[in-house]
């Protein structure tokens, strides 16, 4: 199968230039689009989906619009621009020029960051396969559609790199990428949270607050790489996980605000009175918010890793913003406080900042969500209604790391095995709020109109009317 490089697949890394990726490329390229065809959106194959495709990095060219088909999309290989005179800005080689090649000693690491990376991109598309059918509204199905068309894209960013500077090794880690299978018991995704089901688009809208987010933390410290190509891949790559944590804090947003109008509508306050008048209530939005909050939290890592502590010394990766930052970029003596257990209960413990460093990045990540949830807040604040919203703590159901033996409740105190297990249905969802949820998910085709349970959004996309057909189902 012949590519027209400068057509089908929009890039500035000289892809007509380079047999070699050529040729890798040809062989991945219709596998890729079989996986497509197999996992991504169910039954959506013909529709016309009112998209935005990148062909370049400038700001003309990152978004163009128009109705296309998923499996004619143009998914574009794209890297910021080359800084002139770059150079590593933590760890051991701080100073030196920055990497355009893969130094030998880094080869086996950068190859597991990137598979990593690379493995969630497909994985999210696998777990929202089925939500198309169920949209609230055309906006919300093209956003759906919009997102899984760029975790689309974003694999073929690690793919790139797997296939340019990793030889047979990347080859055959960029065709297992397409062979896992979200929550597949055989052959499952990497991380625990992308095995997960998104079974309604509550989940969904949790899942891209809040895991998309620490995709954007993710993401923001692998920007800070001395490998540049994998630095300046990730960095164009935020410009679009923006979009898809707006559509997330912007989908609870408005689903709040519509329980919140008919509470107000109706003088009611129990989520019973809020459940008959079909909304999703505010203590069931707590219990999700918990459950979505505390599966992302466990996806930075163990609170100490010798793994992260030489990922940094060997500049693969970086803190969030490293360049702000004003200590020696090489955490010599520096030490931070984790969390740890000691006979049951939560205690405070310093250990040397290179070995905590996922657990730095995690308390950025809950830096960032607390103000997301803050906002919520104000929405219900704003309707008169006294209820708010928390963030569980830390601690809270967890599954990884110290944190994994202990019962923690979500105000943070231990409880016991007993405990945990009489209270779990009023922290986590229950089978019958799932229930709920489902029973109100309903496709809504008419241009403009939304279901009951979700206030349509300030605007549409692309300053196109809320009425605009986004997708057309030929």
């Amino acid at each position: 199968m012949s590519i027209n490089y400068s057509e089908k697949i929009p890039n500035n890394v000289d892809l007509t230039g380079d047999k070699t990726l050529q040729r890798a490329l040809e062989q991945w390229q219709p596998n890729f689009i079989n996986w497509w065809k197999n996992m991504g959106p169910e039954g959506s194959l013909n529709f016309d989906v009112y998209l935005r495709t990148a062909v370049s990095v400038d700001p003309q060219g990152w978004a163009q619009f128009g109705h296309i088909k998923m499996p004619d999309y143009r998914w574009g290989i794209f890297l910021n621009p080359r800084e002139s005179g770059r150079k590593i800005h933590f760890g051991d080689s701080l100073g030196g020029d920055v990497w355009q090649d893969v130094p030998g000693e880094h080869r086996a690491n950068l190859r597991r960051i990137i598979v990593t990376q690379g493995d969630t991109e497909p994985a999210s598309v696998e777990q929202q396969r089925h939500l198309g059918l169920t949209a609230p509204s055309l906006y919300d199905l093209r956003n759906l559609f919009q997102i899984n068309v760029e975790e689309g894209r974003h694999l073929w960013a690690m793919v790139y790199l797997l296939h340019r500077y990793f030889g047979r090794d990347g080859r055959e880690e960029a065709d297992a990428l397409l062979q896992r299978r979200s929550g597949q018991q055989d052959n499952p995704r990497i991380l625990g949270a992308f095995n997960e089901r998104t079974p309604d688009w509550l989940a969904f809208f949790m899942f891209t607050h809040f895991t998309d987010r620490d995709g954007k933390f993710q993401l923001c410290a692998l920007a800070e790489s001395s490998f540049d190509p994998l630095a300046r891949t990730t960095r164009f790559m935020l410009t679009e996980e923006a979009y898809h944590m707006f559509v997330g804090e912007s989908g609870v947003s408005r689903v709040i605000a519509r329980t919140c109008e008919l509470m107000r509508q109706r003088g009611i306050e129990s989520p019973e009175q809020a459940r008959a008048l079909g909304a999703i209530d505010l203590p069931t939005l707590q219990r999700y918010l918990n459950f979505h909050y505390s599966v992302t939290l466990d996806l930075f890592g163990a609170d100490q890793s010798s793994n992260a502590a030489i990922f940094y010394s060997s500049g693969l990766k970086g803190r969030f913003e490293e360049s702000k930052l004003t200590d020696d970029h090489q955490l010599n003596g520096a030490t931070y406080s984790i969390l740890d257990v000691k006979d049951g209960k939560l205690i405070q413990r310093e250990i040397p900042k290179l070995n905590a460093l996922n657990e730095v990045l995690r308390d950025n990540f809950i830096k960032d969500s607390e103000a997301g949830i803050g906002r919520w807040n104000k929405v219900i604040e704003k309707a008169g209604l006294t209820f708010r919203l928390t963030v569980p703590h830390k601690a809270f159901n967890r599954s990884i790391g110290t944190l994994s033996g202990v019962r923690i409740a979500p105000d943070g105190h231990p409880v016991t095995q007993a405990e945990w297990h009489a209270n779990v249905e009023s922290w986590l969802p229950s089978a019958a709020d799932r229930e709920y949820v489902a029973s109100l998910m309903g496709p809504i085709v008419e241009p403009g109109k939304f279901a009951n349970w979700i206030s349509p959004p300030r605007s549409g996309i692309n300053k196109q009317p809320l009425d605009t057909k986004y997708v057309r189902f030929n």
